[in-house]
């Protein structure tokens, strides 16, 4: 059996690394721009589109930007979440303006056409409209600490740019930065597309912290996955790792099955070179 000088020790650990994953957090978390490191990220110059990127804070929201954010997030997301979307909407309403949520915002760059390089370039004057953002949290999950995607949401007008997939990049190079175990993010099952871009254009995978890893039967009662990308093998242990029993394999099998099925009805969109 343990011993008291066993569990004293272990206590100690725990609360050694529970300290060290604290000071993670609260540093990453007081930095005025977690952007500042990356300032060949802050402008997007591909396909058409000339953008710039900005952090924010959620306690210092303008009263136009919490309503763009809230516009964006309804008009992109409200098929995905049904009847439900009322109560979902009172939470976000709630979550976007909290002292913790950071924010990247997109704007768009007045520009004029290149007669050299015969693409567009940006102009000296100001941006013009935001046309997309990115809601995202310094928190612990599971004793680690990670950067949780809360919202991802662009203008239906830029998406399938590209400009989807270099916004994750970043805040991968974002949470590498702050020495984040891991990105976590939580995806509608009815959002094919973006179930599909995640796992399969970007590696995410389902965590163990979603329901259908913790109780398929539960999972097969919620309308949302928890997604994941580890960095180290402890996050992997912890995010992605997880046995199940064979009864549990079964729910598993047929949950996958169904999600596999629906892919492949939009895996020739994708396949035709389509990008977020």
């Amino acid at each position: 059996m343990e011993g008291v000088a066993e569990r004293t020790t272990k206590r100690k650990q725990i609360l050694e690394k529970k300290k060290v994953v604290d000071g993670l957090i609260r540093a990453a978390s007081s930095l005025k721009n977690p952007l500042a490191p990356f300032s060949e990220f802050l402008n997007y110059n591909l396909q058409g589109l000339c953008l710039s990127l900005e952090g924010g804070h959620g306690a210092k929201l303008s009263r136009s930007l919490k309503q763009y954010v809230l516009n964006l997030v309804k008009q992109n997301m409200q098929q995905h979440y049904g009847d439900e979307w009322p109560k979902e909407e009172k939470v976000k309403c709630r979550d976007m303006v909290a002292p913790e949520a950071r924010y990247i915002f997109v704007y768009e760059v007045p520009t004029l056409v290149s007669s050299t390089e015969k693409r567009l370039m940006p102009t000296n004057e100001h941006k013009n409209d935001v046309v997309g953002f990115v809601h995202y949290r310094f928190i612990t999950e599971e004793e680690l600490p990670v950067l949780y995607v809360y919202e991802l949401q662009l203008e239906p007008r830029i998406q399938g740019k590209g400009l989807g997939k270099f916004l994750m990049q970043l805040l991968e190079l974002i949470a590498r930065k702050n020495c984040m175990a891991a990105i976590v993010l939580t995806v509608q099952k009815a959002n094919l597309s973006a179930m599909f871009f995640y796992t399969s254009k970007l590696g995410y995978c389902i965590s163990s912290m979603s329901p259908s890893r913790v109780d398929p039967l539960v999972g097969l009662r919620k309308n949302y996955e928890i997604l994941c990308k580890s960095f180290d093998q402890e996050a992997k242990n912890k995010f992605e790792v997880h046995l199940l029993s064979p009864e549990q394999n079964t729910y598993c099998g047929q949950f996958t099955g169904f999600f596999k099925s629906q892919f492949e009805l939009i895996n020739d969109f994708w396949s035709s070179g389509a990008v977020i």
